[in-house]
C-alpha cells in the first residue's frame, strides 16, 4: 500500500511539474511572438506593415515540407503565396553577397504573386498559385469615402472553399489605419471599401485558407502636392529651438540672408538651371557651404555597427558618405565646438546584420542609448534637442529605428516615404546608389542616342511588394514596344541583357519594392534613361533643390494600365528635352574616391546643410 500511495503521489507531482512546463513553454512562445518578431517576420494572425495601403491577411501553410512554417504574403487586390525556389534572382538591386537564391514566379492569365518579407529573410520552398480576380457586390456598410480612424477595427472573414479549389474570403467589417494616414494640412488620405478576392489552388493540399484582403488609398501625396509641402513654413519644434543662439547657428543665419538675396543666376557653365528649383539659390547655397561648413564626426561607437563603412551592394549610398566625410580634411573638424553640424557615424544595414533576430524595438533602444552617450559627454545634443545633428541611413527599417530617439535630426534616408516618418523640409531623400565595384563605381555608363531607342519602356526585376506582380500583370508580353519581365537569372549574359536594354529604352520604370525606393532611379540615370517613377509617396532624391518633372516621369499606382498610353502621350520634343536634362544631372549621383564639386558626396552634405538653414530663423 506504501508504495502504491508513494508511486500515486510521485506520478502526480510529475504529471503537475510537466503542466507547469507546458504553461511556461507557452507564454514564453505568445510573448516572444507578440514583442520580439523582427520586421518582416510574421504574427499567426496579423495585420501587414501598416502605411497607407494597409493589409490584413489571413495565413496558410505548406503542408509538403518537412519543416513547415506559417508565412504571410500579400499583393494589391489578390494574395500572395509561396512560391518554388530556383535560381533565379530578383535581378540585380537584390544581388547581395549573403543572398545566394531567390524566388522565381510563375503566374498564368490572373494577378501574380507577390511575397511579402524583408530583403533579409530568405526565401522559403511552395507551390504555385493561381489567381483569379472575381467580382461582388461591395458591402453596403461601407462608404466611399472611409476614412481613416486611429485606432484600429478587426475584420473577420466568411471562408469557404468549392470543388475547384477556390478559397474566397469577404469582409464583414472595416479596416484599419495607422497614425500615418492621417492627414497632412490640407492633404487629406482616405481608403475605399474592401475588395473581394478569390485564390485558385493548383494543389488544394499544399495551402489551406490563404487569402486576402486589400485596401487602395485612392489619395497619394501627389509630388505637387510634395512641392506645395515644401513651399511651407519650415518645420518648427520646441527641441528644434535652442535656449539660445551659438555662434555656429549666427553664422548659418547669416548665410540664410545671404542665400535668399542671391544674385539671379541665368546660367553656370556646367549646371543645368532647369533641373534646379532655384539655380541662384542653389549656387550660392553651395558656395557658402564650401567657405563655412564644418561637421564634427563623434567618435564613439565601436565597430563594426560604427566606423565601418560597407561599399558595396545596395546600401551603399551610407558606406560611401561615412567613408568619404571622416576622411575629409576641408568639412570635418576635431573641435565640436567649431562645428555647425554634427553626424551620427552609424550604418543601418550593419545595425541589422549584427543585431540580426532583434526586433525594431530593439534597435530603436540601442540607437536611445547611443543617443544617451554622446548627450551626456557633449553638450551640443542637449543644446539643441538633436536639430543639428544628422544621420545617413539607407536600409529599408532606418525611419523607423531613428523616428523616436533621433526624429529631431536632420535624416537622410533612401526609404523616404512622406506618408510615414518622412518630413519634408528637414529630412532629405538618399538616393539609392547599388555599387558593385569599390575601384570603378561608374563602370558602363551612358547609353544609346535617343534616335537609336528602339523600346518604348523597360523593367526587370524580382517581384518584391505589391506593384511588380500588377506591373506584369497588365504589361508582360503585351505590347512588342514594352519589355517588362519578372527576374533576370544574375549570370554575366543576363547583367549584360539588362544594361543593354535600358541603354537601348526611351523610359525605364522605376516601380517600388518593398518600400517606396528603388536602385532604378539612379540606375536609368547612369544610362541615360529618362525614370518612369511609378511609387506612390515617395519623395526623390534631393528633392528641395532638384525640378524632377523636368528630366522624369511620375505615374501613380493606380495608373498602372493606362501606362503605355501615358508614355505615348509625352511629345517627342518633351522626351528628347528630358533625355537632355538626364544627362546634366548625372554627375549629381556620382561617387569619386575623391570629391569632386556637385558630385554625390557634396550634394548629401549640401542637402543636409540647406534643412538646417531652414530650419533656423532669421
Amino acid at each position: 500500500m506504501e508504495v502504491a500511495a508513494l508511486t500515486q503521489r510521485l506520478c502526480s507531482f510529475e504529471i503537475r511539474r510537466l503542466v507547469l512546463m507546458i504553461g511556461v513553454a507557452v507564454v514564453i512562445v505568445v510573448v516572444h511572438q507578440c514583442f520580439e518578431l523582427p520586421y518582416g517576420k510574421d504574427f499567426y494572425f496579423s495585420p501587414a506593415d501598416a502605411g497607407l495601403a494597409s493589409v490584413v491577411t489571413l495565413l496558410g501553410n505548406d503542408t509538403t515540407s518537412n519543416d513547415s512554417e506559417t508565412r504571410k504574403f500579400d499583393v494589391v487586390g489578390v494574395v500572395g503565396v509561396v512560391v518554388n525556389e530556383t535560381d533565379v534572382l530578383g535581378l540585380e538591386e537584390f544581388e547581395l553577397e549573403k543572398e545566394k537564391d531567390a524566388s522565381n514566379i510563375t503566374v498564368q492569365k490572373s494577378f501574380p504573386v507577390g511575397i511579402n518579407r524583408s530583403e533579409d529573410d530568405k526565401p522559403v520552398e511552395g507551390k504555385i498559385i493561381d489567381f483569379r480576380d472575381d467580382s461582388v457586390p461591395r458591402d453596403s456598410r461601407l462608404g466611399e469615402s472611409n476614412k481613416v480612424e486611429n485606432d484600429p477595427k478587426p475584420i473577420s472573414a466568411s471562408e469557404f472553399q468549392n470543388g475547384d479549389g477556390i478559397v474566397s474570403v469577404v469582409a464583414q467589417g472595416a479596416g484599419t489605419d495607422s497614425p500615418e494616414a492621417v492627414s497632412k494640412g490640407d492633404i487629406k488620405q482616405t481608403t475605399e471599401p474592401l475588395q473581394f478576392v478569390s485564390v485558385t489552388l493548383h494543389d488544394v493540399s499544399s495551402m489551406t485558407s490563404i487569402s486576402t484582403l486589400r485596401k487602395w488609398n485612392p489619395r497619394p501625396t501627389s509630388i505637387s502636392q510634395m512641392n506645395s509641402l515644401l513651399l511651407q513654413s519650415p518645420i518648427s519644434s520646441s527641441s528644434m529651438k535652442p535656449r539660445r543662439y551659438s555662434t555656429r547657428d549666427r553664422e548659418l543665419q547669416s548665410a540664410k540672408l545671404e542665400i535668399e538675396n542671391a544674385h539671379i543666376t541665368r546660367d553656370n557653365p556646367g549646371l543645368s538651371a532647369s533641373i534646379f528649383r532655384n539655380l541662384s539659390k542653389f549656387i550660392r547655397s553651395y558656395d557658402l557651404m564650401e567657405q563655412k561648413l564644418k561637421v564634427y564626426v563623434y567618435t564613439e561607437g565601436e565597430k563594426p555597427i560604427f566606423h565601418q563603412p560597407l561599399m558595396r551592394g545596395i546600401y551603399a549610398s551610407e558606406g560611401w558618405f561615412m567613408k568619404l566625410i571622416e576622411g575629409n580634411k576641408k568639412y570635418s573638424v576635431r573641435d565640436p565646438r567649431k562645428a555647425h553640424l554634427f553626424y551620427l557615424p552609424f550604418d543601418s544595414h550593419m545595425l541589422r546584420l549584427k543585431l540580426n533576430g532583434t526586433s525594431k524595438k530593439g534597435l530603436e533602444m540601442y540607437l536611445k542609448r547611443y543617443v544617451g552617450v554622446i548627450a551626456k559627454k557633449y553638450p551640443f545634443w542637449n543644446r539643441t534637442g538633436g536639430s543639428d545633428h544628422f544621420l545617413v541611413a539607407c536600409h529599408d527599417w532606418a525611419p523607423r529605428i531613428t523616428s523616436k530617439y533621433m526624429g529631431s535630426c536632420i535624416r537622410s534616408l533612401c526609404n523616404a516615404n512622406v506618408a510615414r516618418d518622412f518630413k519634408i523640409g528637414k529630412d532629405t531623400s538618399l538616393p539609392v546608389t547599388y555599387i558593385r565595384s569599390v575601384e570603378d563605381p561608374l563602370a558602363n555608363l551612358g547609353g544609346k542616342p535617343a534616335s537609336e531607342r528602339s523600346i518604348l519602356a523597360f523593367f526587370a526585376g524580382g517581384m518584391h511588394g505589391y506593384l511588380r506582380p500588377i506591373l506584369l500583370h497588365y504589361w508582360e508580353n503585351k505590347e512588342p514596344d514594352m519589355k517588362i519581365f519578372g527576374p533576370m537569372p544574375r549570370d554575366i549574359e543576363s547583367k549584360r541583357l539588362y544594361r543593354e536594354y535600358m541603354k537601348s529604352s526611351k523610359y525605364c520604370i522605376c516601380a517600388r519594392g518593398y518600400e517606396v525606393h528603388t536602385p532604378r532611379v539612379v540606375e536609368a540615370i547612369f544610362y541615360e534613361c529618362v525614370p518612369v517613377i511609378i511609387s506612390d509617396n515617395y519623395v526623390p532624391p534631393f528633392f528641395e533643390v532638384f525640378n524632377w518633372e523636368t528630366f522624369s516621369v511620375f505615374i501613380q499606382e493606380k495608373d498602372i494600365p493606362n501606362l503605355r498610353n501615358i508614355l505615348m502621350s509625352i511629345p517627342d520634343e518633351k522626351y528628347l528635352m528630358m533625355k537632355s536634362e538626364v544627362k546634366m544631372v548625372q554627375q549629381h549621383f556620382f561617387w569619386h574616391k575623391k570629391p569632386v564639386k556637385y558630385d554625390l558626396f557634396h550634394m548629401i552634405l549640401h542637402s543636409v546643410w540647406y534643412n538646417r538653414i531652414l530650419q533656423l530663423k532669421k
